[in-house]
């Protein structure tokens, strides 16, 4: 997974992950896998008693459009609505995606300013161009 993101993450298009937050993390995440590798992650962060984020999305290159990442998400969202969470956003470059999975854009303004605590490690920090999406579960 480590990889996976972080070979996004060099292009500064998602946050990079240390082994360290991967562990720390490692329950909040979906992984897609193909002969023991990792093809895709997806991962699902409660920040607020009703919200939570769709975050360290990733799909290997060349395996995009084979609904990996459809699956990916559907899993956590379903896990998102089986906890209590009402609402699910992400903030992404990518936002066509999201939009075909019935997340909407919103203003980043409008998300809790608890959101913006992962925000603070991104080298784009205050200047981002990152879309925010949000889907009703």
């Amino acid at each position: 997974m480590k990889d996976l993101i972080n070979s996004y993450a060099k292009k500064e298009i998602m946050l990079p992950r240390s082994v360290g937050e991967l562990y720390e993390n490692i329950r909040n995440f979906y992984v897609y896998e193909e002969n023991g590798e990792v093809i895709g992650c997806c991962a699902l962060q409660v920040v607020w008693e009703d919200l939570a984020e769709i975050l360290s999305f990733a799909v290997k290159p060349g395996s995009t459009g084979m609904g990996i990442g459809s699956m990916l998400l559907d899993a956590s969202i379903e896990e998102g609505k089986n906890i209590g969470v009402k609402r699910a956003f992400t903030l992404t470059y990518v936002p066509e995606f999201f939009e075909r999975q019935g997340f909407s854009k919103v203003e980043k303004a409008s998300l809790p300013h608890k959101v913006w605590v992962g925000c603070i490690k991104c080298p784009k920090f205050p200047d981002c161009n990152e879309i925010a999406l949000l889907r009703y579960l």
